[in-house]
This record gives structure tokens, sequence and C-alpha cells, in this order.
């Protein structure tokens, strides 16, 4: 009886609202895709391995589609909130489920500084204050961050809207540029293609450009918000992926071959001097407007998900309970919001009172490594649940499928080992700090289950005794 009373407890808690049809899904990952990175990608790969950095997109584009197919399939055969995590325990368990999600909420919203930061910089080109002034920069930043908590906690079709506007501001100004700016290429900018080797530049840039498809598990991760989610999780999951690859690559050739090597390799605004190059005159405030619609709607759309990790591990008794409530009357997880928030504003903070900026990039670098281990335990989820619960997925796609999460799974691996011996063990760090707060989890489950068997082992008391129902409770009314 108790098991039915909790399902029916359960059934009565307000629940996330599916809201976000196929675009404004679609819109979710390239938003979260296309955040400050690619502004400055050209120049650092410039740097560090030249025109084979093209090669390099094209790889690390094949990687995250390879990712893509395994969301899209395990999101057709589980839409659930929590993406990865929901993968991961449904194939490996508890602690594997929870792993998961500790190092990907820990990443969304530390990540979520790092683009507060990059956000604030390119602000300072309109406001040049914010450069000498690293309080009043912290404060901003945080302003921004509290604004988007704002929105998403109204409501996810509010957050949706936010995120649709911002992504076509920022996408369709890269899309220009990289097609009309193939029409200015000149070879010899492109030569030598080879300067640091081959296998060598491709190695050195495949980290950097991996951080700029990071996000495109977004629309799994809140599947429980998208309307016909076998459907449109996977289109939006490909869609978007497919079209950030294409713009990434494009907009990368197009800068290589308009700007000289040797002077992309220094550019602080490499898109801003290819279109100066292109259509004359100065580019760089259009360029900076540009990238700070970017970055705010990256910024939203991580907000957006640093609330439904958490409260999908809430609801499995992973995480503290207070991270699953659910909203009555927004439909959205307050308390994972503004908890998560409250740790932004706090690495906020505490990098602009010290003037840590080199502690961001090292950030960056640990939120793609804690990205990158529920992309692997993704990718393996799917090749798991095919033996072990084939009904989800399609008979007919084994060998297809499974090839696909297999090498999904050596591309994380791979890109693992990339991130450097330093960040790999700061990350493995990391994943067992959260350890304790598992156990702890654990005992406060044996806990709870220990009083409610308590409960219905014991009599119960005087005062109920008389409502009961019975033989006994007829003859006295009998007698009345």
């Amino acid at each position: 009886m108790s098991e039915i009373a909790a399902e029916g407890a359960a059934t009565e808690k307000p629940r996330l609202k599916r809201s976000m049809g196929v675009w404004m899904a679609t819109a979710l990952v390239i938003g979260n895709m296309v955040g400050s990175g690619i502004f400055l990608l050209p120049a650092s790969l410039a740097g560090a391995a030249g025109p084979m950095s093209l090669v390099a997109w094209i790889f690390t584009g094949a990687g995250a589609m390879l990712l893509a197919f395994v969301f899209s399939r395990l999101g057709r055969a589980m839409p659930q909130t929590g993406g990865p995590y929901a993968y991961a325990r449904r194939a490996f368990g508890d602690f594997i489920g929870f792993q998961t999600a500790w190092g990907y909420w820990i990443a969304a919203w530390a990540g979520n500084a790092a683009i507060a930061v990059a956000f604030v910089g390119y602000l300072a080109v309109f406001w040049p204050n914010l450069e000498s002034n690293n309080l009043l920069a912290a404060l901003v930043g945080i302003g921004v961050i509290w604004l988007l908590t704002a929105v998403n906690i109204m409501g996810t079709r509010e957050s949706g809207a936010v995120q649709v506007v911002t992504t076509i501001l920022k996408f369709v100004p890269l899309a220009i540029i990289g097609v009309i700016g193939l029409f200015f290429i000149k070879g010899s900018n492109l030569t030598p293609f080879a300067p640091h080797g081959t296998w060598s530049a491709i190695s050195a840039a495949a980290p950097l450009t991996l951080w700029a498809f990071i996000g495109l598990e977004s629309a799994a991760v809140a599947a429980g918000e998208v309307r016909d989610p076998e459907k449109n999780v996977p289109r939006a999951t490909i869609y978007g992926t497919l079209a950030t690859t294409i713009v990434y690559i494009l907009g990368t050739i197009a800068v290589m071959g308009v700007i000289p090597a040797t002077v992309l390799a220094n550019s602080t605004s490499p898109f801003a001097d290819a279109a100066g190059i292109m259509f004359g005159g100065s580019w760089g405030k259009v360029i900076a407007l540009v990238a700070l619609i970017s970055t705010f709607g990256a910024l939203n759309g991580w907000i957006l998900l640093q609330g439904r990790v958490p409260l999908a591990a809430a609801e499995d008794g992973l995480f503290p309970p207070q991270f699953a409530k659910v909203h009555g009357k927004r439909k959205t997880p307050v308390f994972g919001l503004v908890v998560s928030s409250i740790l932004v504003s706090g690495l906020m903070l505490m990098n602009y009172t010290k003037g840590l900026v080199d502690a961001f990039t090292f950030i960056i670098l640990l939120a793609t490594l804690t990205t990158l281990v529920p992309y692997a335990y993704s990718a393996a989820a799917q090749a798991q649940l095919y033996f072990t619960e084939p009904d989800l997925f399609e008979g007919k796609r084994f060998i297809r499928d499974t090839t696909i999460a297999a090498l999904a799974f050596a591309y994380s691996v791979w890109a693992i080992t990339g991130s450097g011996k330093d960040i790999i063990a700061k990350g493995f760090i990391l994943l067992l700090a959260g350890i304790p707060v598992y156990v702890a989890m654990k005992w406060w489950q044996s806990r709870q289950a220990e009083r409610e068997h308590a409960a219905l082992a014991a009599p119960p008391p005087p005062s109920a005794r008389g409502t009961h129902s019975g033989p006994l409770a007829a003859m006295k009314g009998e007698r009345k």
C-alpha cells in the first residue's frame, strides 16, 4: 500500500512542461555549441597547426557527428530529462549514473562562469571601464547570470524564445562570412598546408576544436521539455550538430584563406579582420556585437541545462531531493537553477578579485574533460543496452548502431587522452570528490527505508484504532 501511495504522490508532483518544438530544440543545440570559442579559434589554430587545422575540424566534426548519432538513438529510445546521466544509469547502475551527473553538472555551471567572463570581455569593447575595473566586471557578469537565471525560472518557453533569437543573430553572420569568404581566398595563405607536420598538427588542434562542439547533447538533456521527444530530440541533435559543423569549417576556411597565416596567428579578432578585408572598413565592433549575442545565447542555454541533470539525478535519489523540486506554476527546477547560479557567481567573484584569468582557461579544459566522460559513458551505454534491453532499439540497425557507438566511444577516449596529463589527473580527482556525496545519499536512502519499515511495523496509535472498520465497528453501528 505504501508503494501505491508513493506512486500516487509522485504523479501529483509538478512536472516539467513539454514546450519546445524541433526548431527550439535545434536552437538549443546550436546555441549551446556556438559560444565564444569560434570567434578566436582561427587565430589559435593558425599558431598551433596552420592550415592543417582544417583537417582537424573535419576530424572533430566527424567525431561530433558520431556522438550526435549516439545521442539521437538514445534520445529516441529513452526521451528522459538528464540525457547522458539517464543513459549511463540505465546501462551501468547508480554509481556510474551518479558520476555522470556529478561531472556533467559541475562542468555546466563552471563552464558558465567561463562563458560569462567571455561575455564581459566582448562587452568591454563598448564599455571600456570593464577592462580596468575588476569589481565592476564581476558585478556585470553576475548580473547577466542572474538575468538569464530569472528568464529560465520563468519557463522553458521564455528561455527557448531567447535561444531562438540569439541563435539566429549569431549563426547568420558567421554563415555569411563563411560563404562569401570563399570568393576572397588566396591560395598562398593556405601554404604551407602542414608546417608542423600532419598527425602532430591534428592532435594539437583537436582539443581546441572540440570545445566548440560541447553542447551537442543539449536536446537529449532537456528531453523532458521537448514535444514528441522520440522524433524531435534526434532531429534537433542531428540538425544542430551538422549545421554547426558546416559553419565552423566554412568559417575557418574563409578566415585562413583571407588572412595571411603570420597575421592571423597574432589576431585578437580574426572574423573582424577577415570581414575588413572582404568588405572594407572596420568591423571590430560589429563582430564584437555578434560575439556578445553569441555568448549571451550560450549562457542562456547552459543555464537551462545546469538545472536539468541534477533534477533527473535527484528524482532517482542520487542528488539531494531539493534538486527534484519543480515550481508548480512555472514548471521549472528553481532550486537547481538558483544553487547552480550561486556557485557560478562565487566562481566569478573569486576569479575577478584575484585576477586569475588563467584559471578560466583551466576551467574550460576541465569542463571539456568532465563532459567527455559522460560522452564516453553514453556511447558505451548504447552498446550495452543493445544487448541487455534490445527492445529499446530497432534490431535491424544493430550492426550499424553498435559500430557507431564503438567509434564514438573510441573518439571520446582519444579526445580525453588529448586533454593532457594535468587535466586528466585533476578531472579524475574531481570525479572522486563526488564519491562522499554518493555515499551520503545512499546512507540517507537506507535511513529513510528503515524509518518507513519501522512505521509500517509499529502498531497504530490509540486514537487511530477507533477509526478502523471491521466487524466490531459494524456491530456498534447496528446497536446505534
